[in-house]
């Protein structure tokens, strides 16, 4: 799986992200064009500055804190500024509305946080807008070519509407670069190396640049690609020294590693070398998930993407995801039983956003408990990417980003695939 390959975008690319921007919103005239005239009237002086987020008043449904498991009957959630101020019933908040901003009525409905896609690659505006239309108002990005990623969070922090508050990972330190050899001058001299990126100074290049343009994490590889029939997932293609040398040098700017796994050895050696976060790890064993629970590694197993390589026209791949898929959904059960922590990750990528709430209902499939399996989009994931205290709940100061769906989740979590009205950072945006 992870990210395909895409063609740079049009135009320079400058150090340091500067015009990051211009990569991501190149040709999409079309998510914007439904903006009011309004929306582009912003003084001069305050276009370097985050955007504020809207006012808006939830009321009416219930309401789900997947932290506590507690369901609030005609609950209240008030949003000033993109921000939860209170949260709980009309009965205590009712009297304390605020009046004169716009209200979301939720009568027969249920209200839970946004939720949390912790595995997704966003190379467009369009899917970073598609992305949160679909419920992921926060997410973290698997890599991206030619750091559209980088772009895209400072687009969320611009337009909160328009893309999910995200933890960008830049480019894939991976042993053959490609075309992503373009995506920054200073990896020019990588060009020339004939095993690729595999020699510490080589890997130490490839994430040093990362961290110069902005990354927030840094995303490698132990193993081939599952989504391509001519690579075998089971070769390991950097070892535990290699893996150690990523991890190390990510950790001299403060940032943290996600491995694409699947082999056991692959899993155990990117585990031990120090990683953050799992991904895949399809044929990860109990030796290994023991070790994940002791270090406080978190498991993302992106079923979303297993299950779709089971569905796939090329044989190989299908035959692939019917093998994989039952094995990984023993691994995650394992994993939860163990106390391994576990985020939800769709693994989109390649213009295709698949719903998040598809990743929460096969946690629930591999046989965690439903309200277990909503948090792995939302407190659990929000905790691995370093948003908690600002997502996975509706409580005062988390932010306001909000799912009204039409049924109970807790008893059936297909509704979170099709959420009724996404609201991110107080502004509400209709349903895909």
């Amino acid at each position: 799986m992870c990210v395909a390959n895409t063609p740079p975008p049009p135009g320079r690319l400058t150090r340091r992200g500067v015009l990051a921007g211009a990569a991501a919103l190149a040709g999409t005239s079309a998510v914007l064009a439904g903006a009011a005239p309004e929306a582009f009237a912003t003084p001069a002086a305050s276009l370097g500055s985050p955007g504020r987020g809207g006012d808006l008043v939830v009321e009416g449904g219930r309401l789900l804190d997947p932290l506590t498991g507690e369901v609030t009957e005609d609950a209240v959630v008030v949003i000033i500024g993109g921000v939860v101020r209170a949260a709980g019933p009309r009965s205590r908040l009712g009297k304390r509305t605020p009046s004169g901003i716009p209200v979301l009525r939720a009568h027969g409905q249920w209200i839970l946080p946004g939720l949390v896609d912790a595995h997704i690659h966003l190379n467009t505006a369009a899917e970073a807008r598609d992305a949160v239309l679909k419920g992921a108002t926060s997410a973290r990005s698997g890599s991206t070519n030619f750091y559209q990623d980088v772009a895209v969070r400072e687009l969320a922090r611009r337009a909160p509407e328009l893309a999910p508050r995200l933890r960008a990972a830049g480019i894939f330190v991976t042993p053959d670069l490609g075309d992503t050899i373009l995506a920054d001058p200073d990896l020019a001299p990588l060009a020339r190396l004939r095993e690729g990126v595999r020699s510490t100074e080589a890997l130490r290049r490839v994430v040093e640049v990362n961290l110069a343009r902005g990354a927030d994490t840094i995303k490698t590889r132990v193993n081939e690609r599952a989504g391509l029939p001519e690579q075998d997932p089971l070769v390991q293609v950097y070892d535990h020294e290699q893996l150690s040398t990523i991890v190390a040098a990510a950790r001299r700017g403060g940032k943290g590693v996600l491995c694409h796994s699947y082999s056991e050895k692959g899993c155990h050696d990117a585990v031990t070398a120090g990683i953050r976060s799992l991904e895949h790890g399809a044929f990860v064993g109990e030796r290994t998930l023991r070790e994940m629970r002791r270090r406080g590694t978190y498991f993302t197993p992106t079923l979303t993407a297993i299950a779709g390589l089971a569905e796939s026209s090329d044989p190989v791949l299908a035959e692939r995801g019917r093998t994989y898929l039952p094995v990984l959904k023993r691994a995650v059960l394992a994993a939860h039983e163990l106390g391994v922590p576990l985020a939800a990750g769709t693994d989109s990528s390649g213009g295709t956003v698949d719903p998040i709430g598809r990743e929460v209902e096969l946690m629930h499939a591999a046989g965690l408990p439903a309200l277990d399996a909503i948090r792995t989009a939302t407190t659990g994931a929000a905790k691995l990417l370093g948003f908690d205290g600002t997502a996975g709940r509706l409580a005062r100061g988390f932010a306001g980003d909000v799912l009204v769906v039409d049924g109970d989740p807790l008893a059936d979590l297909g509704v979170l695939t099709r959420p009724a009205r996404v609201v991110r950072a107080g502004f509400s945006v209709p349903a895909a």
